[in-house]
């Protein structure tokens, strides 16, 4: 068996590994790479292997840095299917459709100012709405704990992982000449406790791991100290009259604020400003949320009972056109901001920072870990100013960033998690991490008795 791993080596976008076994050729998820804009679209656009040569693509969950790519894959020649949970295949049809649509729009944006600049209008979208549509028609869906066929002697069971909606860790139990084995790739690791969704369940039995290390050397302080941190942070900004403007991914972030500030409000902790999610995708993302309350935690589900909605409350507004997100700027007085992308890097929320960074009494809040060399980072790094839509602003805002929300697993749970697979695990190959994660994760896991701890780079190839 061959496993190469062609992307989130050493990074922490563009979830790619390809598996080759038996003839046959796996690919566990196709994400987008995010980073700087002319590397980024190198990435995206170039795959390192045959796309049409695939005989199955395997989904851990929708976020676009693992699900983003694949109408490139489709548009590149794929047909084969896209294994997906139920929920992951629900919130992938209104995610790769709004990639393609926000593409098309910015690439629309910016050859509009080159025009304006005398510049030549060159910008071209990675791939298009049709290809969207062409990805999500290869979809196969199987629930959580029942194993399917993915291809002759390879076997594939997801698991609870307890990142996102419908996330899953990849087990794939494989026959290959005289021998068995077990694969498993974690996907995105959540955390024990966190609101909405159940915990990520411990694996058993696996020899061989493919395992994330995002936060590999950080330990995340508990969900109720960031609760009580994000209260703060709103309370000092509505005293001083301010906007928190808050750059969200639609998928699990949006959400967990939503259901924070919901809890805060109904308990008088907060006045009931009013709060937009200002996202068409965020919209369509809490629908498939409602749909698959199997999947909420007991709490959840007890908040459901109780008052009908985890998502909704008198104060909040979901906004979809272009004419309600605009609307938003002329309100006065505090209020809350929810938009996409996470990152900072496409979509409205550009709109929103460009109009309120240069304001002091406003707060940007960052609520998830960020890429190098995007919009989110600059801003989480405190430069003086950013670009916004090739224009410059001052930094003015405060920036504030509770990483106590992260829906990733600390390295204290990545460790807990990985050593409970002692002793069978012969080779454990640390992805979606940078460098000082991934070198921090890999000398915990020796320290613990852990073999064969590896952190790739990109496009290396391990046979085992």
């Amino acid at each position: 068996m061959q496993i190469t791993f062609h992307g989130a080596a050493q990074t922490v976008t563009g979830s790619q590994h390809l598996v080759e076994v038996n003839g046959r050729r796996i690919l566990l998820d196709c994400g987008l790479y995010q980073g700087r804009r002319a590397e980024a679209r190198a990435r995206n656009q170039t795959f390192r292997f045959d796309p049409q040569k695939l005989d199955a693509v395997v989904l851990s969950h929708a976020h676009i840095d693992h699900s983003g790519n694949l109408p490139s894959l489709a548009k590149q020649g794929y047909r084969g299917p896209v294994y997906a949970t139920p929920a992951t295949r629900d919130l992938c049809e209104y995610m790769l459709r709004d990639a393609a649509r926000i593409q098309e729009s910015d690439v629309e944006f910016y050859n509009r100012k080159a025009v304006q600049r005398g510049d030549a209008p060159d910008a071209e979208a990675l791939y298009t709405e049709e290809d969207a549509e062409a990805a999500l028609a290869l979809f196969r869906t199987h629930p959580l704990d029942r194993p399917f066929e993915v291809a002759p002697g390879i076997v594939c069971t997801f698991r609870e992982a307890g990142h996102i909606l419908g996330s899953a860790m990849v087990v794939l139990d494989i026959e290959e000449k005289s021998r068995k084995l077990r694969l498993a790739f974690s996907g995105d690791l959540g955390r024990l406790g966190l609101p909405i969704l159940n915990d990520p369940v411990f694996l058993q039995d696996v020899d061989y791991l493919i395992m994330e290390c995002t936060y590999g050397r950080k330990v995340h302080r508990p969900p109720e100290e960031a609760e009580q941190e994000f209260r703060a942070l709103v309370q000092a900004t509505v005293a001083r009259g301010g906007k928190i403007i808050v750059p969200a991914f639609a998928v699990g972030r949006t959400q967990e604020i939503v259901y924070y500030l919901n809890k805060m409000i109904r308990a008088g902790e907060i006045p009931a400003i009013p709060v937009f999610v200002d996202s068409p995708l965020a919209v369509d993302v809490s629908a498939v949320f409602k749909a698959h309350t199997e999947l909420f935690d007991a709490e959840t589900r007890r908040l459901l009972e109780e008052n009908g909605d985890a998502f909704g409350f008198k104060s909040l507004r979901y906004t979809r056109s272009v004419e309600e997100s605009k609307a938003i700027n002329d309100v006065r007085g505090p209020c809350i901001i929810i938009s996409a992308s996470g990152m900072a890097e496409v979509g409205r929320i550009l709109h929103h920072l460009k109009h309120n960074i240069e304001e002091p009494r406003n707060t940007v809040l960052i609520v998830s870990w960020q890429a190098p060399h995007t919009l989110g980072r600059r801003l989480a790094e405190r430069e003086p100013q950013v670009k916004i839509f090739g224009e410059w602003y001052k930094v003015r805002a405060q920036v504030a960033t509770i990483n106590g929300l992260s829906g990733h697993a600390g390295c204290d749970l990545l460790l807990r998690w990985a050593t409970a697979l002692k002793p069978r695990v012969k080779n454990v190959f640390l992805v979606h991490g940078e460098p000082e994660a991934a070198a921090a994760l890999k000398a915990s896991l020796e320290a613990e008795g852990l073999r064969g701890v590896h952190a790739p780079v990109l496009h290396e190839s391990v046979a085992v």
